[in-house]
């Protein structure tokens, strides 16, 4: 079978065990690149993963595709191990109450973070989530549309940041950087309807992402970032 290989410093190959973990994981339930071997390797880092030849597809097919992956539960929040979102670390410990999850696992660290480079970012109010209770379902944790695509059988998603949680942050997460395509949406919400609120709780999740990306990439993000906590703060 021909692979696709990625390689990096030999500080890497945890993040590449972790991708592999999830990537196996979510094998079961959708198709993913198969894992064909990770390590070190000539002082390099490495996983080498199926080639995938990607190409246009069925939106729709992708939705309910994501929709069997999140009938998928647990019962805790949580994973069995930490990961990476991009590449920043992912705390996973396992949690049974999902606002407590979201903050200690998501939103401190990355505001933690933040702080120590020296932008002035504060903790939201999570009144928003005080009578959302959702099941923890397996999450893909960074799907955006570079991370989802089509083969010759069907949609495909790849580099995952899998843990159980509410399946409302991967949604969420497929709005922020341009969305997909209407179908997809409504294809999900046919085959696994989503609780009112959505539309508020989707901001207070994807600013984890935005946090991620101030992060790593700078004070580019902080607008947004600002933005998203004065719309939080006016939920109120």
């Amino acid at each position: 079978m021909q692979g696709f290989r990625k390689e990096g410093a030999p500080e890497r190959a945890d993040a590449f065990a972790a991708e592999a973990d999830g990537l196996e994981a979510l094998r079961p339930h959708v198709r993913v690149p198969r894992v064909l071997g990770h390590g070190v390797q000539s002082g390099k880092s490495f996983i080498l993963l199926e080639r995938l030849e990607l190409m246009r597809g069925d939106y729709a097919a992708m939705g309910r595709m994501l929709a069997q992956l999140h009938r998928q539960t647990a019962p805790r929040f949580g994973w069995q191990r930490d990961n990476y979102i991009g590449l920043s670390p992912q705390q996973n410990g396992w949690c049974g109450d999902w606002k407590e999850f979201w903050i200690r696992r998501r939103l401190e660290p990355q505001i933690s973070w933040a702080r120590g480079k020296g932008f002035d970012v504060s903790m939201p109010s999570m009144q928003i989530l005080e009578s959302h209770a959702p099941v923890p379902s397996l999450l893909h944790g960074d799907l955006w549309s570079g991370n989802a695509g089509f083969i010759a059988e069907g949609p495909v998603i790849f580099d995952p940041a899998v843990y159980y949680g509410d399946r409302e942050t991967d949604l969420a997460m497929t709005e922020l950087f341009g969305g997909f395509p209407r179908e997809f949406y409504r294809a999900y919400h046919e085959a696994f309807p989503l609780a009112p609120g959505y539309e508020r709780r989707k901001h207070l999740y994807n600013l984890y992402h935005l946090l991620n990306h101030l992060n790593i990439f700078g004070g580019g993000y902080l607008g947004q970032v600002n933005e998203t906590l004065r719309f939080l703060a006016g939920l109120l």
